[in-house]
């Protein structure tokens, strides 16, 4: 997933530091009022402190959000590499590892096992590249910064609402440079949103329980108008649906061609 600006909201209006915000120095004492403006919120001291102390700004995250860009190539280039004959048959390999789980999450949610995998192939090749990055870290930084700040700050305090309420530690919490968590690739937000305790062990840990990983990506297409037992070719309202997870036609097209291949894998 990549991150959606209309998912998130302005929580609170804190002091932009705009003087300051291109310089690195400039971060800890920024840190230090986000530490206040996060008590204001009901994030508690032990939280705040086991996440943020001593924590640093880090500028290879920032490098990467000047660099990137959106889809250059076509959907026959982007779906040609993506959708490769070994991704292919993982993919289906995974329907049938997981059907069972894959069967009581369509029950749920109403989306196909196909949907599932293919946005989990696709975001992570099923979980193989979770991403390193310590996702505290990234969101602090990006939310320093002055291109998107008053966004990733309200993604940082979600991201302690996930350490605050149990899910995780700070220290597990690890993935994409941008902030995106776990197996499919949730940003904060969605996290508190959408994610789900599939495998009812008291944890909602999109990390490493693929069952509430799979199944939270399901309550997320939900959450967003997926209707049960209809198509998702572009166009439709389940498409619309796809387009929430990820802003880019060429992506989400790619999505719907790799669960339809998935649908008519042997």
């Amino acid at each position: 997933m990549r991150y959606v600006a209309g998912l998130a909201c302005v929580l609170w209006t804190a002091p932009v530091f705009a003087a300051s915000c291109e310089d690195p120095a400039g971060f800890a004492p920024w840190l230090e009022s986000f530490k206040r403006e996060a008590a204001t919120q009901g994030i508690s001291q032990k939280t705040i402190a086991s996440a943020l102390t001593g924590l640093k700004y880090d500028p290879e995250v920032i490098s990467r959000d000047r660099k990137q860009g959106v889809f250059q190539q076509s959907f026959e280039q982007f779906s040609s590499r993506a959708v490769s004959p070994d991704r292919l048959k993982k993919g289906a390999n995974m329907l049938k590892r997981y059907g069972s789980i894959l069967g009581r999450i369509e029950k749920q949610f109403g989306v196909p096992g196909s949907v599932v995998v293919a946005i989990w192939g696709l975001e992570t090749d099923f979980g193989a590249n979770l991403g390193g990055f310590a996702t505290v870290r990234s969101l602090a930084s990006l939310a320093y910064d002055c291109r998107r700040s008053e966004l990733f700050q309200a993604e940082l305090l979600d991201a302690l609402r996930i350490v605050e309420r149990g899910d995780m530690l700070t220290e597990e919490m690890r993935g994409a440079w941008a902030g995106e968590i776990g197996q499919t690739q949730f940003m904060p937000s969605s996290y508190i949103k959408f994610a789900v305790d599939f495998d009812n062990n008291g944890k909602r840990d999109l990390i490493r329980s693929v069952p509430d990983a799979l199944a939270s990506t399901a309550n997320f297409l939900k959450g967003f108008g997926w209707s049960a037992g209809q198509p998702w070719a572009p166009g439709s309202p389940n498409f619309d649906a796809l387009l929430q997870w990820n802003k880019s036609q060429v992506y989400t097209k790619t999505v719907g061609y790799f669960a339809t291949k998935l649908e008519h894998e042997p």
